[in-house]
C-alpha cells in the first residue's frame, strides 16, 4: 500500500515527466522548424547562383551572343568573352560568394563550425 508520501513522490515524479516530455516535443517542434528554415535559405541561394551562371554562360554567350557581338572586349566580341572566359569567371566568383553565403547561413542559423 502507498503511503501519502509515496504518493505524492509518484504525482511530482510523473508531472516532472510530463514536463520534461513537452519542453522536448516542444524543441523537436522548434529544430523541425528550425531546419526547414535553413534548407529553405540554402535552396534559394543555389537557385540564385544557378540562375546567374546559367545566364552568364548560356545567356550571354549563346542565346545573346548576336546582340553582344557589336561590343568589343579585348579584340573579340563580348559574346564570344563571355563563352570562352566570363563564363569560368563569373563560376569561380559564384563559388567564392555561395561559400560566404553559406558560412553567414550556417551562423545564422547556429551551425558554424
Amino acid at each position: 500500500m502507498l503511503k501519502g508520501s509515496d504518493l505524492l513522490n509518484l504525482l511530482c515524479h510523473a508531472a516532472q515527466n510530463f514536463t520534461n516530455t513537452k519542453t522536448m516535443v516542444s524543441t523537436m517542434q522548434d529544430d523541425k522548424k528550425n531546419a526547414a528554415a535553413y534548407w529553405s535559405a540554402n535552396l534559394r541561394l543555389i537557385t540564385f547562383c544557378m540562375s546567374v551562371w546559367a545566364l552568364v554562360s548560356y545567356g550571354f554567350g549563346i542565346l545573346l551572343r548576336p546582340l553582344l557581338s557589336g561590343i568589343s572586349i579585348g579584340g573579340t566580341d563580348l559574346g564570344f568573352w563571355f563563352a570562352q572566359q566570363g563564363a569560368l569567371l563569373t563560376f569561380i566568383v559564384l563559388i567564392f560568394f555561395y561559400s560566404w553565403r553559406m558560412n553567414r547561413l550556417d551562423k545564422k542559423f547556429g551551425l558554424e563550425e
